[in-house]
Protein backbone atom coordinates (compact mmCIF):
# COMPACT_ATOMS: atom_id res chain seq x y z
CA UNK A 1 0.00 0.00 0.00
CA UNK A 2 1.30 3.12 -1.10
CA UNK A 3 1.65 6.49 0.90
CA UNK A 4 -0.85 9.46 0.38
CA UNK A 5 1.03 12.41 -0.42
CA UNK A 6 1.18 15.03 2.05
CA UNK A 7 -1.60 17.21 0.95
CA UNK A 8 -4.11 14.71 0.96
CA UNK A 9 -3.68 14.25 4.55
CA UNK A 10 -3.04 17.37 6.31
CA UNK A 11 -4.63 20.28 6.63
CA UNK A 12 -2.59 23.65 5.89
CA UNK A 13 -2.20 23.82 9.55
CA UNK A 14 -0.77 20.96 10.25
CA UNK A 15 1.99 21.16 7.17
CA UNK A 16 5.47 22.18 7.85
CA UNK A 17 7.23 24.94 6.26
CA UNK A 18 9.00 22.97 3.82
CA UNK A 19 5.57 21.16 3.35
CA UNK A 20 3.67 24.61 3.15
CA UNK A 21 6.48 25.90 0.76
CA UNK A 22 6.03 23.22 -1.86
CA UNK A 23 2.28 24.10 -1.91
CA UNK A 24 3.11 27.41 -4.17
CA UNK A 25 2.67 26.12 -7.59
CA UNK A 26 5.13 29.06 -9.16
CA UNK A 27 2.56 30.89 -11.42
CA UNK A 28 2.97 34.31 -9.96
CA UNK A 29 -0.76 35.57 -10.04
CA UNK A 30 -0.24 36.20 -5.99
CA UNK A 31 3.00 38.70 -7.26
CA UNK A 32 0.45 40.72 -9.77
CA UNK A 33 -0.77 43.80 -8.13
CA UNK A 34 -4.42 44.01 -7.42
CA UNK A 35 -7.00 47.50 -7.08
CA UNK A 36 -9.77 46.89 -4.32
CA UNK A 37 -12.74 48.62 -4.65
CA UNK A 38 -13.25 50.88 -1.48
CA UNK A 39 -17.51 50.62 -1.86
CA UNK A 40 -17.91 47.17 -2.64
CA UNK A 41 -14.55 45.17 -1.80
CA UNK A 42 -14.36 44.22 -5.37
CA UNK A 43 -10.92 43.32 -6.41
CA UNK A 44 -9.44 43.53 -9.80
CA UNK A 45 -5.78 41.62 -10.92
CA UNK A 46 -3.35 44.28 -13.10
CA UNK A 47 -0.87 43.08 -15.63
CA UNK A 48 1.72 44.87 -12.73
CA UNK A 49 3.93 42.56 -11.45
CA UNK A 50 5.83 43.17 -8.27
CA UNK A 51 9.24 44.98 -8.57
CA UNK A 52 11.01 41.52 -7.15
CA UNK A 53 8.88 39.44 -9.33
CA UNK A 54 11.09 38.07 -12.68
CA UNK A 55 8.40 38.39 -15.52
CA UNK A 56 9.92 35.17 -17.42
CA UNK A 57 10.51 32.41 -14.60
CA UNK A 58 6.78 34.30 -12.35
CA UNK A 59 9.51 33.76 -9.30
CA UNK A 60 10.62 36.68 -6.40
CA UNK A 61 14.13 37.90 -7.07
CA UNK A 62 14.74 38.16 -3.50
CA UNK A 63 12.19 35.76 -1.58
CA UNK A 64 13.88 35.43 1.86
CA UNK A 65 13.92 39.35 1.81
CA UNK A 66 10.83 40.37 0.06
CA UNK A 67 8.94 41.68 3.18
CA UNK A 68 11.42 43.58 4.15
CA UNK A 69 12.05 45.37 -0.03
CA UNK A 70 8.13 45.22 -0.39
CA UNK A 71 6.29 45.66 2.87
CA UNK A 72 3.00 45.35 1.72
CA UNK A 73 4.14 41.72 -0.20
CA UNK A 74 1.29 39.45 1.30
CA UNK A 75 2.52 36.90 4.28
CA UNK A 76 0.48 33.77 3.68
CA UNK A 77 -0.63 31.93 5.77
CA UNK A 78 -3.54 29.28 6.60
CA UNK A 79 -5.38 31.89 8.07
CA UNK A 80 -4.77 34.05 5.17
CA UNK A 81 -5.96 31.62 2.75
CA UNK A 82 -9.62 31.68 4.44
CA UNK A 83 -9.44 35.61 4.28
CA UNK A 84 -8.10 36.22 1.02
CA UNK A 85 -10.92 36.75 -1.90
CA UNK A 86 -8.75 36.90 -4.79
CA UNK A 87 -6.17 33.91 -4.87
CA UNK A 88 -7.04 32.44 -8.09
CA UNK A 89 -9.21 29.51 -8.31
CA UNK A 90 -6.01 27.08 -9.42
CA UNK A 91 -4.10 28.49 -6.31
CA UNK A 92 -2.70 25.03 -4.45
CA UNK A 93 -3.40 26.60 -0.87
CA UNK A 94 -7.03 27.49 -2.03
CA UNK A 95 -7.67 23.73 -3.48
CA UNK A 96 -6.08 21.98 -0.42
CA UNK A 97 -8.57 24.45 1.82
CA UNK A 98 -11.61 23.52 -0.27
CA UNK A 99 -10.77 20.04 0.00
CA UNK A 100 -10.00 19.55 -3.64
CA UNK A 101 -6.82 17.46 -5.13
CA UNK A 102 -4.22 19.10 -6.79
CA UNK A 103 -4.08 19.68 -10.68
CA UNK A 104 -1.67 17.22 -12.87
CA UNK A 105 -0.02 20.32 -13.97
CA UNK A 106 0.94 21.37 -9.80
CA UNK A 107 4.95 20.73 -9.56
CA UNK A 108 3.74 18.05 -6.77
CA UNK A 109 1.87 15.86 -8.56
CA UNK A 110 4.00 16.75 -12.14
CA UNK A 111 7.24 16.18 -10.56
CA UNK A 112 8.46 19.75 -12.85
CA UNK A 113 7.87 23.07 -12.20
CA UNK A 114 7.86 24.00 -15.62
CA UNK A 115 4.11 22.31 -16.26
CA UNK A 116 2.33 25.00 -14.66
CA UNK A 117 3.77 27.10 -17.49
CA UNK A 118 3.48 24.68 -19.99
CA UNK A 119 -0.45 24.49 -19.38
CA UNK A 120 -0.97 28.22 -19.43
CA UNK A 121 -1.64 28.29 -15.24
CA UNK A 122 0.71 30.98 -14.63
CA UNK A 123 1.74 34.94 -15.92
CA UNK A 124 4.59 33.52 -17.82
CA UNK A 125 3.21 34.23 -21.48
CA UNK A 126 1.16 37.63 -20.29
CA UNK A 127 2.46 40.69 -21.51
CA UNK A 128 3.48 41.78 -17.64
CA UNK A 129 5.34 45.34 -16.75
CA UNK A 130 6.97 45.98 -13.24
CA UNK A 131 5.41 47.86 -10.97
CA UNK A 132 8.88 50.45 -10.73
CA UNK A 133 7.82 51.15 -14.54
CA UNK A 134 4.14 52.36 -13.76
CA UNK A 135 3.25 54.82 -11.29
CA UNK A 136 0.38 53.87 -8.87
CA UNK A 137 -1.80 56.11 -10.09
CA UNK A 138 -1.48 54.22 -13.76
CA UNK A 139 -2.13 51.32 -12.25
CA UNK A 140 -5.96 51.12 -13.14
CA UNK A 141 -5.14 51.32 -17.05
CA UNK A 142 -3.32 47.80 -16.79
CA UNK A 143 -6.77 46.10 -15.13
CA UNK A 144 -6.93 42.34 -16.68
CA UNK A 145 -9.19 39.62 -16.28
CA UNK A 146 -7.09 36.64 -17.50
CA UNK A 147 -5.52 35.51 -13.48
CA UNK A 148 -9.29 34.76 -12.99
CA UNK A 149 -9.48 32.18 -16.20
CA UNK A 150 -6.38 30.29 -15.63
CA UNK A 151 -6.80 26.98 -15.38
CA UNK A 152 -10.47 26.94 -17.13
CA UNK A 153 -9.61 23.92 -19.41
CA UNK A 154 -6.85 22.47 -17.12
Amino acid sequence: MSELPFWKIKTLEEMDQVEWESLCDGCGLCCLNKLEDWDTGDVVFTSVRCRLMDGDSCRCTDYENRQATVPECIQLTPAAVDEITWLPPTCGYRLIREGHDLYWWHPLVSGDPETVHQAGISARGHETVSEANVPVEDFETYVVDWPWKVGEEA
